[in-house]
This record gives C-alpha cells, sequence and structure tokens, in this order.
C-alpha cells in the first residue's frame, strides 16, 4: 500500500486528481476538493494513509479546509514540526 506523504501542494494536487479522475491542472489550489468529487470516505483513506507514512495529519483539519492549499498548510505545518524536533 502506498503510504507516501505528499510534501508540496503539486503532489496533493496529483493525489487527489487520480482520485477525482481529473486532470491535475484543473484543480485550483482554493478549490473545494469535495465539490469537485472527493468524497468523505476518500479523505478518510488518505488521512490514515498518510499517518501510515509518519505525519499525523487529521481528518478533522483536512475536512474543515478541503482544498489543496489547506492541506499544505496543515502537512506543511507538520512536517515543519518533525524537521525542527530532529
Amino acid at each position: 500500500m502506498d503510504t507516501d506523504v505528499p510534501r508540496s501542494a503539486e503532489e496533493i494536487r496529483a493525489v487527489v486528481a487520480s482520485l477525482i479522475g481529473t486532470a491535475a491542472a484543473d484543480i485550483p489550489d482554493d478549490a473545494n476538493l469535495v465539490r469537485l468529487g472527493l468524497t468523505s470516505l476518500d479523505v478518510m483513506r488518505l488521512s490514515g494513509r498518510w499517518r501510515r507514512g509518519g505525519v499525523p495529519v487529521k481528518f478533522d483539519i483536512l475536512v474543515a479546509d478541503p482544498t489543496v492549499s489547506g492541506w499544505a498548510r496543515h502537512i506543511g505545518s507538520l512536517t515543519a514540526d518533525d524537521a525542527s524536533a530532529s
């Protein structure tokens, strides 16, 4: 199972695009990913995958701001915490 955690907005966009069956270029940073076709089950699966990959993402934060930019901020804050702890 893929546990790679996206480290950039581009990587998040690519993961989401593959799930909703669209081109990554068609997903703006501020687009609501749920309105584009991402389901809550998709978000649960992604958060579980990314936690198994070592980043403790929070499902409720992902759902509260379901945008590429929101997810990039959340993941970035968690990976920045990990980097400063090392």
